[in-house]
């Protein structure tokens, strides 16, 4: 296995770990250190990318606003109308795209997509597809153009 994809597999781990840390905090409003420490408490961190989900989990609630807004833009409800696992799908997703240009878009919106299929309904993914692709298109333009 390579490095490369050690990382992949590793940063896979961690968003969707951050996903359901941030559905946790969506459901309880409980403080976000205490949901951190309990996940790494309670799960096997080992092949996790650890600093990579604590940055998502701790980057999404300092970005919340301005991810919500751009999310906002591309939706025709607000974010916090829709369920609360796709909402914690597309926030870390919007985290990625607006504060991550290190991460390509493709992969960001590839593993939101993946997360929907496993713990979404059954036609979420393309929900959040859709939303994701745009706010991608707005925030990544460089990326996107060619496409």
């Amino acid at each position: 296995m390579s490095d490369n994809t050690g990382l992949a597999k590793a940063r896979g781990k961690a968003r969707r770990l951050a996903m359901q840390a941030l559905y946790q905090w969506q459901m309880t409003a409980d403080d976000i250190d205490g949901i951190e420490r309990q996940f790494f408490e309670e799960n096997d961190m080992k092949n996790v990318d650890q600093e990579y989900f604590s940055e998502l989990l701790l980057g999404v609630l300092q970005e919340i606003s301005s991810i919500d807004t751009e999310l906002e833009k591309h939706m025709s409800r607000s974010i916090n109308s829709v369920d609360p696992v796709e909402r914690a799908i597309l926030r870390i997703a919007g985290y990625e795209f607006i504060k991550r240009p290190d991460v390509p878009y493709r992969v960001v919106l590839n593993e939101a997509v993946v997360l929907a299929k496993k713990f979404c309904a059954e036609k979420s993914h393309t929900f959040v597809n859709a939303v994701l692709d745009k706010v991608a298109r707005d925030t990544r333009t460089h990326e996107t153009a060619s496409v």
